[in-house]
């Protein structure tokens, strides 16, 4: 396929630069693929597609504050943004997103204050670098001091402290601490929305995936079949498994909130009609003409033209479907991309 079959225009005002003053008072969209409708109405009524029995999988991912701003000893400043752990024998090795990476040297330090410094040790291509910190403990100080939210290249402004809980979810688990971008999908629940659904007998299913920066690379190939998806941490727990597998002997529905859940849900074995548990690095790119094994709803963001996002949902609800209902949201003045609205694909 053509990746400029996934194009659209889209007017830069409609691109949220801040959440709605509640998280469930965002906008849904929602298409039904059996019938073709489309309603239109807020985030709140989510509950009204989920019946008892179906099963809700959310990631709990949680972001931490991996954009660091430092200094080379000649003044110079240098972004340093933090990706993943390394397996190191001493300190702290981490894989990082550098700017600009070609001015740094191997050895260099670069400075947070008098004290406070991480080590450039290798440059790995690609604009990446392994950096080193003394410690873990270290490494937390400068996060928690230094760190800024990372917050996606189309917000065109600064992070403020609000954006460490808005840019994250309500759901969002203190041990699973690794992600630089948010599961946005679920930005949208509250914890009302969560404990109605669970009184109402729906299953609410938590996976991990952390997010990486590899979220918002552009497919920059012409074939959108040449593009590849960067990997990312992912774990389905057995638990989690065994509640999906339920779900399903008993007739109901998996919804996925987020293309992360999908992409783990997706990444699972299944042998034998059964989800396996998993725990490793997935790379699933999901594009049209993909056939879905796990997930039977996807509730979403409003993604970038030309993104990987985007292919996963045109493959979910079909490239011409998706583009004419991204056309109704713009028409309708819907918020787009992460801090945006909702859409509900059933």
């Amino acid at each position: 396929m053509d990746t400029s079959l996934l194009d659209y225009d889209l007017p830069k005002e409609l691109i949220a630069q801040f959440p709605t003053r509640e998280r469930d008072q965002s906008r849904l969209l929602v298409y039904d693929r059996a019938t073709g409708t489309v309603d239109h109405l807020e985030f709140v009524n989510i509950g009204h597609y989920l019946q008892r029995g179906d099963a809700l999988v959310i990631n709990n991912t949680k972001v931490f504050k991996a954009r660091l701003m430092g200094r080379r000893k000649t003044g110079g400043q240098v972004e340093i943004l933090l990706v993943r752990v390394v397996p190191s024998e001493a300190g702290e090795r981490w894989e990082a997103l550098v700017r600009p990476a070609r001015r740094v040297k191997a050895g260099e330090r670069i400075l947070f204050d008098a004290s406070h410094y991480v080590v450039m040790e290798r440059d790995i291509g690609g604009g990446r670098w392994h950096v080193w910190f003394d410690t873990r403990d270290i490494r937390e100080r400068i996060v928690d001091s230094f760190g800024h939210v990372p917050l996606p290249p189309y917000i065109s402004r600064q992070d403020q402290p609000a954006d460490m809980e808005r840019y994250q979810t309500i759901f969002a688990d203190p041990e699973r601490v690794g992600a630089i971008a948010a599961p946005t999908a679920g930005f949208h629940f509250t914890r009302s929305i969560l404990q109605a659904l669970g009184e109402k007998g729906v299953e609410i299913v938590e996976i991990t995936l952390h997010v990486g920066p590899g979220t918002f690379k552009p497919i920059q190939c012409d074939n959108l079949e040449n593009h590849t998806v960067d990997p990312e941490e992912a774990e389905l727990p057995a638990a989690a498994a065994e509640r999906l597998n339920q779900t399903r002997e008993a007739g109901g529905a998996i919804f996925a909130a987020g293309t992360t859940s999908v992409r783990t849900l997706e990444s699972a074995p299944v042998v034998d009609g059964r989800i396996k548990p998993f725990a490793e690095m997935v790379d699933l790119y999901i594009r049209p003409e993909y056939h879905f094994k796990v997930v039977d709803h996807l509730l979403t963001n409003f993604h970038l033209p030309r993104s990987s996002l985007l292919a996963l949902v045109a493959a979910f609800a079909g490239r011409e479907e998706i583009l004419s209902l991204y056309h109704t949201a713009i028409e309708m003045k819907y918020s787009f991309y992460s801090y945006g609205d909702a859409m509900l694909i059933l």
